[in-house]
């Protein structure tokens, strides 16, 4: 009997997920020391997800600079020192065959914003004077609650690449063998690639080549400090959903132009540079954005959004309509999401845990 399309694996290079059920980045905001160093938080909430069975685990959005997270207790990869306590997640989510990814991001102009939850109760940008920073972005344009950012100038963007292309070495050295690049949700690279928040005049704005300059720039810097077996995705938020903003249309463009640089996937998401948009949302509800940029590149994609169900996900991959389906809440309600589509999708895997086979359902 074959294997339901969602177990059955999948090749980038010369990394193997060993299923197309893939944890979605999601933010802890649980570095509580606030230099950006992971810790036991980490250990248990990623760990858990391989030893449920997971094909790919990918770590939060995790700052290429310390003014790159999104708030002050987001973890990062700028200095050595993070290295050996990402390491150590990294090597326990391998143990369990699992494939350890990560998000590196720069949050720009949503930046040095206050923690959702345990944080003296304040709310909005975290003030300098209480370990916050001066965010940056394309154009001084303020996103709704926050601090108006500093626009970025031609030798300033030039850090910012070889930040990325250092946190991409430390990422390997970690021991991460996917590196996926934040470009979703109205952080920096999507700040740059939408026309509503970049109406900078030089080289980084105005058409999409311009627009695209910053993203295409990190993706070729990364490729060479990553070299040629590790696979790189990018999220995307395939639409602002609303006119004039960013669209499908130019994130299939842009994907194909990153192909060439040496990407290999994009992980469609949607929406986050504007505020008050509204979007109707349901099971699957971004699946048709993955369908276009799929149809309309030579990339191959991931999708995302309200994923709950193991026959949704299955039916997702099995038409065709994208390579691998990213599970965010559903996982945090059951972190062994995978295990139990197995169950229900009649999968006959190897990586049930020796210690969790008393669970496990007989055959009659």
């Amino acid at each position: 009997m074959s294997q339901p399309a969602l177990f059955e694996p999948f090749t980038i290079r010369n990394v193997t997920m060993r299923n197309r059920i893939w944890v979605a980045p999601m933010c802890q905001y649980s570095c509580f020391n606030e230099d950006g160093i992971v810790g036991d938080w980490h250990m248990a909430h990623l760990g858990s997800f391989a030893i449920g069975g997971a094909g790919l685990v990918l770590a939060e959005a995790t700052g290429v600079t310390p003014e790159g997270r999104i708030t002050p207790r987001c973890p990062g990869l700028w200095n050595d020192e993070q290295i050996a306590a990402w390491k150590r997640v990294v090597d326990f989510i391998a143990s369990r065959g699992a494939v350890p990814g990560i998000q590196l991001a720069h949050a720009g102009r949503k930046g040095s914003d206050s923690p959702p939850f345990d944080y003296e109760g304040k709310s909005g940008t975290v003030p300098i004077t209480a370990g916050g920073w001066k965010s940056v972005a394309p154009s001084a344009i303020a996103y709704p609650g926050h601090d108006v950012p500093h626009a970025l100038t031609i030798s300033e963007i030039q850090v910012i690449v070889d930040a990325w292309a250092s946190a991409a070495r430390r990422a390997v050295a970690a021991g991460f063998r996917v590196i996926e690049i934040h470009a979703a949700h109205g952080y920096l690279l999507h700040e740059f690639l939408s026309p509503l928040s970049n109406q900078r005049t030089d080289d980084y704005g105005g058409p999409l080549k311009n627009r695209a300059r910053l993203l295409l720039e990190i993706v070729s810097a990364m490729r060479a400090e990553m070299g040629d077996d590790i696979p790189l995705f990018i999220r995307f938020s395939a639409t602002d959903w609303t006119e004039g903003g960013w669209n499908e249309q130019e994130t299939s463009i842009v994907a194909d132009w990153a192909l060439e640089r040496g990407a290999d996937l994009a992980d469609i998401s949607s929406g986050g540079n504007v505020s008050g948009i509204k979007i109707s949302v349901g099971p699957g509800y971004q699946v048709p954005l993955a369908m276009h940029v799929k149809e309309h590149s030579k990339m191959p994609v991931s999708t995302v959004g309200l994923i709950t169900e193991p026959q949704l996900a299955n039916e997702i991959v099995e038409s065709g309509k994208a390579d691998a389906v990213l599970i965010g809440r559903e996982m945090l309600r059951d972190p062994h999401f995978a295990l139990r589509a197995a169950i229900e999708l009649g999968a006959d895997i190897s990586y049930w845990p020796g210690q969790y086979e008393w669970a496990r359902p007989r055959k009659a």
